[in-house]
């Protein structure tokens, strides 16, 4: 049940992080990735930081993560 929630809040993240940075979506199963990979790298940097708690907080974290993400892409496609 962990890993479809994982997966839901990530397709949440990713398409949110598509909308938000314009020009670098991958479709859906693409945004998909991004938004759990972007759901890691949030976790990571704001476990630490701050409670990040809910369903709302993760989404948040989650899509911050995932622009990180994206931005990144956008630097290493140039």
């Amino acid at each position: 049940m962990a890993i479809l929630w994982m997966i839901l809040i990530g397709a949440i993240a990713g398409f949110l992080a598509g909308q938000l940075f314009r020009g670098y979506g991958f479709g859906f199963v693409g945004n998909v990735a991004v938004g759990i990979l972007g759901a890691v790298i949030g976790g990571f940097l704001f476990g630490n930081v701050f409670v990040v708690g809910g369903l709302v907080g993760q989404i948040i974290s989650a899509t911050i993560g995932a622009v990180i993400l994206l931005f990144v892409i956008s630097l290493v496609k140039r």
